[in-house]
């Protein structure tokens, strides 16, 4: 299946995508993918080290004639976010992604494509283990688990790198420059709440998916909705209309992914379950209609399922439901000084109730590190008003732009001569491993940039194949015009 990629050109970049994508390598299990790309570096003789947290670090003397440039830090990340549909059998632990070519554009069968950030990967990859290509020193430095933590970029030592000029290549747009990002924080709400017998009532399962979902960073923008958003106001409707009961709740996934999906074991009293129903289907024809332009393939409806044993006690659902119909999701506000550019906002990542043990995900993105953490707090008191234990962590600094950097300037004038267009010099809503990395390497100039891939974090992403080939041009022009030192 995977053939049909190995075809394309720049030839190499997509043989190294290809091989990287054969190997599983979601946030946190990055094991086998570190050590494909320890050997990797070995295997061309290159100084490779791996470093106390785990980042894979090579480097490769300049190409004659560029020695005295300076030297380049290239950087990418190795994990991948492993979303797939409800519908696909697939094992993310244990199979390699299924990729297929689809006119201009390279997608997989159903689940994550892994572009974010493997295309960024391969083409590091590629410049390592040429012999034709100009460049400067390079530092090729590929972090860990950058989805569901930076916890690679956070754990990399001061003095590994000496480069003062890095390029980071994972940005969505090819006519972009990204020059500063969001910081984040998670929030995590966990509590154990009573339960009771389900005697005398009748089960349902209520459904919410095919919702186009997206980047929690890059998409937040565009208004889609949330499953577990939808599905608390279907909940709060059924429980005040028809006395609904909630068993068990599972929607979401990841944090930085816009929930899809979402799944609730619902009990009413006997012979209530057609006004359920009814209910249901009214209020889906009110929400589908509202986001029929963000989310046209959006379902809401009723199944059977077996009964529950045990069902949430009614006053902890009561808090429970208002907390989460409280929480803030989406945009919390713009930037007032960078027009169209979120400044702060959150995802209602993950609700998962169970035996009445409840565990809620979210991730708060901010540029202002004080804003961040004022709506983190909103969050936490939304859930401890539900009796939840709330804690944080997993808090990563935004990166403030430098638009008088001399690598701007250089990529501006570069993009201009070669593309004949302007270049969208911004900051972004994403969470970029640049401001850690800067934070413990201060006076580095840095800069993102990369090829156009849509729906990442979600199985509709997809890489752009002419965009690798623009971006790969961009890639090596820059390299040729480097300083020297």
């Amino acid at each position: 299946m995977n053939d049909a990629a190995r075809q394309l050109k720049p030839a190499q970049v997509w043989q190294n995508f290809a091989d990287l994508n054969a190997i599983p390598r979601c946030s946190k299990k990055e094991e086998r993918v570190r050590q494909f790309i320890k050997k990797f570096g070995e295997s061309l003789g290159l100084p490779t080290v791996v470093d106390s947290i785990g980042n894979v670090i090579i480097k490769k003397p300049a190409s004659p004639g560029m020695e005295e440039r300076k030297t380049v830090v290239m950087q990418a990340h190795l994990d991948m976010v492993c979303q797939k549909n409800a519908d696909t059998d697939f094992d993310f632990d244990k199979e390699g992604i299924r990729m297929k070519v689809n006119g201009d554009w390279v997608e997989a069968e159903g689940t994550t494509l892994g572009a974010d950030n493997g295309i960024g990967v391969a083409m590091i990859m590629t410049l390592l283990q040429s012999d034709n290509i100009p460049h400067p020193p390079i530092e090729a430095l590929f972090t860990i688990d950058e989805e569901t933590g930076m916890t690679g970029a956070l754990g990399l030592e001061p003095g590994e790198l000496e480069g003062k000029i890095l390029l980071n290549i994972d940005t969505e747009d090819d006519d972009e420059l990204t020059i500063g990002c969001a910081g984040g924080i998670d929030i995590t709400a966990t509590a154990s709440y009573n339960t009771e017998d389900c005697n005398g009532l009748e089960a349902c399962k209520v459904v919410v998916r095919g919702l186009t979902g997206g980047h929690s960073g890059m998409d937040i923008h565009l208004g889609r909705a949330n499953a577990n958003k939808v599905m608390n106001r279907l909940l709060w409707h059924a429980e005040n209309e028809v006395n609904a009961r909630v068993a068990e709740i599972d929607g979401g996934g990841l944090r930085n992914a816009i929930p899809r999906e979402s799944f609730a074991v619902v009990l009413t009293d006997a012979g209530q379950g057609e006004a359920l129903k009814s209910l249901i289907d009214r209020l889906a024809a009110d929400i589908c209609a509202e986001f029929s332009t963000t989310d046209p393939d959006m379902f809401i409806g009723v199944e059977a399922c077996e009964k529950p044993a045990r069902m949430l006690d009614k006053d902890a659902q009561y808090r429970l439901l208002r907390a989460i119909y409280s929480c803030q999701n989406g945009i919390y506000r713009m930037s007032p000084d960078i027009p169209g550019l979120v400044q702060t906002s959150n995802n209602l990542a993950r609700v998962s109730l169970s035996d009445g043990k409840l565990e809620i995900q979210c991730l708060t993105r901010s540029s202002s590190d004080s804003e961040k953490m004022d709506l983190a707090h909103s969050i936490q008191s939304a859930f401890e008003l539900a009796a939840a234990d709330v804690q944080f962590g997993g808090s990563y600094p935004g990166w403030q732009p430098e638009p008088g950097s001399s690598i701007v300037h250089l990529m501006e004038d570069l993009y201009r001569e070669i593309f004949k267009s302007e270049p969208k010099v911004n900051a972004c809503h994403a969470g970029l491993e640049c401001g850690i990395i800067g934070s413990k390497y201060p006076g580095m100039e840095m800069i993102s940039f990369g090829p156009n891939i849509r729906g990442a974090h979600s199985p509709d992403e997809k890489v752009q194949i002419s965009s690798v080939q623009k971006s790969w041009e961009f890639l090596l022009k820059t390299l040729e015009r480097i300083p020297k030192a």
